[in-house]
């Protein structure tokens, strides 16, 4: 943008005495049940989801729920324009009093948004729905103790790779970190790459490498938070894409580059770890070319903490500060985020349980694999226990260091060495206790 019980949580997660120390205790006063009169209630959503062609739109879908719901009526809106936007809207919104009362938030932003007042806290509604979501993709409403809304899509690692190419270099799909690295050596021996380094994604796509590794980086001690975007998960991340950095084993290309995409389709580029929302539309340049259908999609090489994966991208559907229907709310919005097939044709890749039908064009550019049905293995694959924390959005100078690796005047690490420091300011900046 993208895991069912509910997850044990460590000091990886805010308290809601932690909440409370830092000034939350405001803004999570538990949404209950609106006051019954009998009348039908309206529910506005605002999102930012197309309408394009051969897709089941918002209004579509929500009308549905109309004609099946007269008591609880739903009005949907669509915001044109950038997130970043959309949130400013909202925030201007609650003020005035007149916010929807559910709107599509960013896993990465929810807990900001929470800190300013902007989102309620509708923890026992939410807990009724847990079960129809992945464990990790839950976890991304979560902020401490409290949940503000429910998942709608994710966006966890996967290894794209073309099988043609793989099997003409004798290559298996790797199935671990020193897999990758080692196919990665073969492939270049004949001017290929298995692997990109993508500077300009380095943000969500180093930080879910970490997650898969096993680390997390946001915790608190009493009332203190903890960051800890260097640990060993982060190291050993970093030493891989060094090793393949120094020794030319890497494409070194911007995601959104036309480097990128002229690789792929000249067929230097044979893989990429990638988000798995990037299915919809990695190998649309390939259509009608003889590399068309010759692609697949693969769980995550293990990064050393097993068969797991980590976050880039997604986002939820949030309750806004101020609903006074919450429950109804919820109550729309978890039957929203399980219609699967529906919000697959958006092109999301969903966070509820189970796998939608792929689409004849996934079918046709990935060989007639079950795309949509290896993304699900992924979602339920997430780490559970890597909370974002207010001032993520920060860490978007990740970027900046990460275009200085790919000019050989950083070194991978530094990538997460600013990660660190801008995560600690921009706690401070928040007025948070940061742990020395």
């Amino acid at each position: 943008m993208a895991p069912t019980s509910r997850i044990i949580r460590t000091a990886a997660v805010v308290s809601v005495g932690a909440l409370s120390a830092f000034g939350l205790a405001a803004c999570s006063s538990d949404a209950g049940d609106a006051p019954t009169s009998g009348e039908p209630v309206t529910i506005e959503y605002m999102h930012r989801l197309d309408n394009g062609t051969d897709m089941a739109t918002v209004a579509e879908i929500a009308e549905r729920w109309n004609e099946a719901n007269p008591d609880i009526q739903v009005k949907t809106t669509k915001f044109d324009g950038a997130a970043t936007d959309m949130v400013l809207k909202l925030e201007t919104d609650v003020k005035a009093g007149n916010a929807p009362c559910l709107a599509q938030v960013g896993y990465s932003e929810a807990p900001q948004l929470f800190v300013k007042g902007l989102l309620e806290d509708v923890t026992t509604e939410a807990e009724k729905y847990e079960s129809n979501y992945s464990a990790g993709a839950f976890a991304g409403m979560r902020v401490g103790d409290v949940i503000v809304g429910l998942p709608q899509d994710v966006g966890p690692l996967v290894y794209f790779y073309n099988a043609d190419a793989f099997e003409q270099l004798g290559l298996d799909v790797p199935a671990t970190i020193e897999d990758l690295a080692a196919d990665s050596a073969t492939a270049a021996a004949q001017g290929k790459y298995v692997t990109a380094f993508t500077a300009d994604e380095a943000t969500h796509w180093l930080a879910a490498q970490s997650a898969a590794a096993g680390d997390t980086w946001f915790s608190t001690e009493g009332e203190e938070w903890i960051v800890d975007a260097e640990g060993p998960g982060s190291q050993k991340v970093a030493a891989f894409w060094q090793n393949l950095l120094d020794n030319d084993l890497t494409l070194k290309a911007d995601r959104w580059g036309e480097p990128f995409t002229i690789a792929l389709n000249d067929g230097s580029l044979i893989g990429h770890v990638g988000a798995a929302w990037e299915a919809g539309f990695l190998l649309d340049s390939l259509d009608g070319t003889e590399a068309e259908g010759q692609w697949r999609v693969a769980q995550l090489p293990d990064f050393g903490a097993g068969e797991m994966t980590g976050p880039d991208g997604g986002s939820g559907v949030a309750v806004l500060k101020g609903c006074e229907n919450a429950a109804e709310a919820m109550k729309f919005n978890d039957w929203f985020n399980t219609q699967i097939d529906d919000l697959a044709s958006q092109g999301l890749v969903v966070a509820a349980n189970g796998a939608p039908k792929s689409s004849e064009k996934m079918l046709r550019q990935f060989g007639g694999q079950d795309v949509l049905a290896e993304l699900a293995t992924a979602t339920a694959n997430m780490n559970p226990d890597f909370p974002y924390a207010p001032g993520f959005s920060t860490l978007s100078a990740m970027t900046e260091t990460a275009a200085g690796v790919t000019a050989g005047e950083k070194k991978v690490a530094d990538i997460f060495a600013t990660a660190q420091t801008t995560a600690v300011k921009a706690l401070t900046d928040l007025g948070l206790p940061v742990a020395e």
